[in-house]
């Protein structure tokens, strides 16, 4: 079968559905298997350690997929987008602890805190364009941030972070002895992330918000207002970005206020443009990429090969960001698709190349 061939049969809806729910069944199952990958895992696939850092990769997959919709699909580059999975996380803490609501109820008020925030913020931002648009959503972080920080009437517990409040979370999601079940909870809310964003993507709205994104004077000629869109797809990532950080809340059993820094978001856009802009598998592959090469990076940052350097390298080197953000050059200079576009050229071949070519000299 030649490489033209192959490209067909996974260009073949089917297939890539068919291919995806073999990788979901084989996720679901790895908490029972015993495989071990050194340096990358920290154990076998069954100990808690490691189906804590999976599960923790795969909601970093998930948050990357929201923050996807908002620059892959609707090209609108936000600097706030943690604002929103700070949200979740703080949400759910609030209403567990203080609200003292039961796990259901406080999911769904975290939900609707979260589609209220988006809400407000981007029917705000979206007034803006470029980058006075990101400057917005940077400013409304800012000021998330330090709410968190200035803990107001107690309620988020300042720079110490947020503790979960246990006593209305069911018990097979509390403990190192049920990390299998916060697994499978992650993985769910990676699938659900990933299927929303596809039915979006494949709806009338997500196919006018591309063009809006291509060219905004066009849609505006054919009679739409792509303000109402665009804000759309912003509320909609802003929510699945509240179902992560609940969920994200479950897993680490605490939040701090690092997860609403402009520093984080900045990790979503490096993310994105890693794994491939404009890629769903992109935003996935990215984001586990990155939680895995910034967990080794860590502990090779403080390794004794490192120490030994002479201070020229051991500084930079010693400073996890400064490879990762080396490697972010790097790919925005020499592979521009990310992963995802090299593996895509690498399927379509020549042929593939070619019909890319013609695509964009016709745009052009």
């Amino acid at each position: 079968m030649n490489r033209q061939a192959i490209s067909n049969l996974f260009a073949n809806p089917f297939v890539k559905w068919g291919l995806g729910a073999v990788l979901v069944l084989f996720m679901a199952v790895l908490p029972l298997l015993n495989i071990n990958i050194p340096g990358v895992l920290p154990g076998p696939t069954y100990t808690p350690g490691s189906l804590q850092l999976i599960a923790f990769a795969m909601l970093i997959a998930s948050l990357a997929l929201s923050y996807h919709l908002i620059f892959g699909v609707a090209g609108l580059l936000s600097f706030g987008h943690a604002l929103y999975f700070a949200a979740g996380a703080y949400g759910l803490g609030i209403a567990l602890r203080h609200l003292q609501l039961e796990l259901v109820p406080a999911i769904v008020f975290t939900l609707a805190l979260g589609l209220i925030i988006a809400g407000a913020v981007g029917a705000l931002s979206l007034r803006a364009t470029g980058i006075g648009f990101a400057m917005v959503t940077l400013a409304f972080a800012q000021a998330g941030s330090v709410l968190v920080r200035r803990n107001p009437g107690g309620l988020t517990n300042g720079d110490e972070g947020l503790g979960l409040a246990t006593a209305n979370v069911p018990d097979f999601l509390i403990g190192v002895i049920n990390t299998k079940n916060l697994y499978w909870m992650c993985l769910v809310v990676l699938v659900i992330v990933f299927l929303i964003t596809t039915w979006f993507e494949k709806s009338r709205a997500g196919h006018v918000v591309a063009a809006t994104r291509e060219n905004i004077g066009r849609v505006r000629v054919i009679g739409i207002r792509p303000y109402f869109v665009q804000l759309l797809t912003f509320v909609i990532s802003g929510v699945l970005a509240t179902l992560v950080g609940m969920a994200y809340m479950l897993l680490q059993s605490s939040a701090t206020q690092k997860v609403i820094t402009a520093e984080f978001t900045l990790s979503l856009l490096v993310i994105v443009v890693l794994g491939g802009v404009g890629y769903r598998w992109g935003a996935v592959i990215g984001g586990i990429v990155y939680t895995f090469l910034d967990q080794r990076l860590t502990a090779l940052a403080g390794s004794e090969a490192i120490a030994n350097l002479p201070d020229i390298l051991r500084i930079p080197l010693s400073e996890p960001l400064f490879i990762l953000g080396t490697l972010f050059i790097l790919v925005v200079l020499f592979l521009p698709g990310g992963i995802s576009g090299v593996a895509l050229r690498l399927a379509r071949g020549k042929t593939g190349l070619a019909k890319e070519r013609q695509t964009l000299e016709e745009l052009a």
